[in-house]
């Protein structure tokens, strides 16, 4: 007796558009964003982000800059919003059509399996040079560096600076020191 086949509906962007609230696509199949992050969260996000973007002003980089969380199309049917990115490059769309330098995502209970396995994935595929994971409960970051097309554990803490280096011309020292509070 053979397994009846599973028949998945598969969406795209400009079905996405049509949607209400937050969603992100994964080959064609949507996922709702939870409702709005815990504030300690969004507060981990706000200093990270806050810490890069003082990080590039210092450094003096003209064409990367630091986004909140905004629409990346991988594929047509593959749109991930991550918690920040760093762009290099002007956005002319309205969601980002190539991979952003850096990815930033902060866990919490109904995404960390996604973020640590399928986002890892497709953000590696993509050719995101750095990624984020950034865990509240247990105070700690991980930067991740795409290397020879796969992503090598580069720091693993809440403490210290990290040189991101995001092109030829581009290259920031973030102090991560004090982001956990």
């Amino acid at each position: 007796m053979s397994t009846p086949y599973k028949i998945l509906p598969h969406y795209t962007y400009e079905d996405m558009c049509a949607w209400e609230g937050r969603w992100e696509l994964i080959e064609g199949i949507p996922y709702v964003m939870s409702p709005a992050p815990i504030p300690q969260h969004q507060l981990l996000a706000m200093e990270i982000k806050g810490e890069l973007r003082d990080a590039i002003r210092v450094s003096k980089c003209k064409k990367c800059r630091v986004n909140d969380f905004i629409d990346f199309m991988i594929a047509d049917d593959t749109i991930l919003q991550p918690d920040g990115l760093v762009v290099c490059g002007d956005i002319e769309k309205k969601y980002l059509d190539f991979s952003p330098a850096l990815v930033l995502e902060v866990l919490s209970p109904a995404t960390a399996l996604k973020d640590r396995n399928t986002k890892y994935q497709l953000y590696q595929k993509a050719g995101v040079t750095y990624y984020i994971i950034a865990d509240v409960d247990e105070k700690k970051l991980e930067i991740y560096q795409l290397i020879n097309g796969q992503y090598v554990l580069q720091v693993i803490g809440n403490d210290g600076s990290f040189n991101f280096t995001f092109d030829d011309d581009c290259s920031a020292v973030a102090d991560f020191s004090k982001v956990f509070g």
